[in-house]
């Protein structure tokens, strides 16, 4: 197995990245990310649907320009590769939504602060997930054994959430959050959007800091998930990349499309988890069983729809009785 092979050139490559920088650009200068507000609803549903939008765009530009220069067969399998990837890590996005809404509860973060640090965020989330792209593409080059490795880590996490998915989080006994306030000089309120501020000729880390960071290494815990579960359905590392990138880059409005609703989703966090169990058991039967990506494709999204209808459903029941 030759983890790091890939059709994409060095102009695509580039283009991309430029393409994401671009966009990040525009959403800071253009879209208010510098000003502090409250997004609405329809803001976020906008968002939400432009970024799937142009992640279904990229897909067809992807397919036309390999059917092209390759040939149909080739055009067909990486483009499903983008769609199964860009599910799956969108999917497992969500799961990010609802520790976000933990830690902006918990700080009582108020609601046109969120918007800012969700930004830096996603910048964060963005130079992580390459670097752990580029790092698990050379692994898996280096030794193909990874592979199976990885199988048992997404089958052993997936169990866990399910174990542990009724389980509320508790920030009082962070080890994390603990180690912070031990160690920095936090000031007791908010100043605006600063991450610092100044008392008495003394400067303080505001709390948006500790939320901050909070929401970086939940974003660097997740990506230990994620990124081996799109590994499953590919190891072309443009493919991972661009769907990576894709599903981070709509992660914001996502957060704020699903804030005030999502706890009537409760019974996604056991279709995330079943995905890891999929995603694990197909890398563990690798050798053995191939399973085509439309498969995996079709088998995720009906895990995610099944579970969302669920959510909804009970949910539903519960608020009727």
């Amino acid at each position: 197995m030759n983890g790091v092979e890939s059709f994409a050139s060095p102009l695509m490559w580039g283009g991309f990245i430029v393409f994401v920088l671009g966009m990040l650009a525009f959403d800071m200068l253009v879209l208010g990310g510098r000003h502090a507000h409250k997004v609405t609803v329809k803001e976020a549903l906008g968002w939400s649907v432009a970024w799937v939008m142009l992640a279904l765009l990229f897909s067809g530009l992807l397919w036309w320009y390999l059917d092209h220069s390759i040939g149909r067969e080739f055009a067909n399998q990486k483009s499903l590769e983008f769609l199964s990837g860009y599910l799956i890590e969108k999917s497992l996005s969500v799961d990010n939504i609802f520790v976000f809404l933990v830690i902006f509860g918990y700080f009582a973060v108020p609601a046109e602060m969120q918007r800012r640090v969700l930004l830096y965020g996603v910048v964060g989330a963005i130079i992580m997930r390459a670097v752990m792209i580029l790092l698990g593409a050379w692994l898996i080059a280096q030794f193909s054994w990874i592979m199976y490795l990885f199988g048992a880590f997404l089958i052993v996490t997936g169990i866990k959430m399910l174990i542990f998915a009724d389980k509320e989080s508790d920030l009082n006994d962070n080890p994390l959050l603990k180690f912070l306030r031990k160690h920095m000089r936090i000031s007791n309120e908010y100043d605006g959007e600063k991450f610092f501020t100044m008392r008495n000729g003394v400067r303080y880390f505001t709390p948006l800091m500790l939320v901050l960071i909070l929401i970086e290494v939940t974003d660097l815990i997740f990506a230990v998930d994620s990124i081996p579960a799109i590994f499953a359905i590919t190891t072309d590392p443009f493919i991972v990349f661009t769907s990576n990138m894709f599903a981070i880059m709509g992660l914001r409005a996502l957060y704020f499309l699903l804030a005030d609703v999502a706890d009537r989703f409760h019974y996604l966090k056991y279709g995330l988890a079943l995905v890891l169990v999929f995603v694990g058991g197909k890398m563990l039967l690798a050798y053995w069983f191939h399973i085509p990506v439309m498969v995996s494709l079709l088998v995720v999204a009906a895990i995610l729809l099944a579970s969302v209808l669920i959510s909804l459903v009970l949910s539903k029941k519960k608020i009727s009785a």
